[in-house]
């Protein structure tokens, strides 16, 4: 019996190590924690590094990736004014609908412009990528567990592969990205941008920069958010003590 009861576990174990999960794991690395800014009920946005990481965002990650669900109105959010926004709209050429005769006619973004996508359909954006389908990174930050350490991790886990692993035709290697090929080349070199408030432009601290950008790009309401619960937390105390003084003076009252 007792041997019945180790084979039925030695069988178990081989299963769970021919799980996908199991797989997984063989074949992914775990990011790092990092702390940010936004971390925990009172977190908020860093702006002044989400406003660097849209720097970031411009100068390197839209040249592939879009955020369709942005429109640039959005970045007053990141404290920039009304006319910053503008200004920033009008650098991008956009869809303005059709002339009289029925011909698409474009011209300057204004602040109620969508982001522009970089391509103009997947197939474009495909053969411009190896055959990879850049993703959107509107809420890239929600699509997955730890999403910001991971974007993090990703950012900054380019290296050399190992010795004597082969590498498939255009593929880069990356310590965190499942498998370790992904078919984006390293986009962040030390320089790479130029930070308006005179940062040192390290590949640490772009990706730091970019990942604080794609948190408040898929929460942007959450400084706001997060102030109204700890209004209502409050409130709820206040109210709390105001009806224990209450009923105590009404049983007291009663006795």
């Amino acid at each position: 019996m007792r041997a019945l009861r180790y084979l039925v576990a030695g069988a178990a174990l081989c299963w769970l190590a021919g799980t996908p999960a199991s797989r997984a794991a063989e074949t992914m690395v775990q990011p790092p924690h990092q702390h940010w800014h936004s971390d925990g009920v009172f977190g908020t946005v860093d702006l002044a590094s989400a406003q660097r990481g849209f720097q970031v965002y411009q100068g390197v990650c839209a040249m592939c990736h879009g955020m369709k669900l942005l429109s640039y109105r959005h970045l007053t959010g990141l404290g920039l004014t009304e006319e910053q926004v503008k200004a920033i709209a009008a650098t991008v050429t956009v869809p303005l609908g059709t002339n009289d005769a029925g011909e698409p006619i474009e011209g300057p973004g204004l602040p109620s412009s969508r982001f522009r996508s970089p391509f103009t359909n997947d197939k474009a954006a495909r053969a411009a990528n190896n055959n990879a389908l850049p993703p959107d990174l509107s809420v890239m930050v929600r699509a997955r567990e730890r999403g910001a350490d991971y974007i993090y991790a990703l950012l900054t886990g380019y290296t050399d592969p190992p010795a004597g692993m082969q590498m498939g035709a255009g593929m880069n290697y990356n310590t965190y990205f499942h498998g370790f090929q992904i078919a984006m080349p390293n986009p962040l070199y030390e320089g790479s941008v130029d930070y308006n408030d005179g940062t040192k432009a390290t590949v640490a601290q772009m990706a730091r920069d970019v990942t604080e950008f794609l948190t408040w790009s898929a929460s942007p309401e959450m400084t706001e958010r997060k102030q109204i619960g700890v209004r209502v937390i409050l409130f709820l105390i206040f109210m709390t003590g105001i009806t224990y003084a209450l009923k105590r003076k009404v049983w007291a009252a009663l006795h």
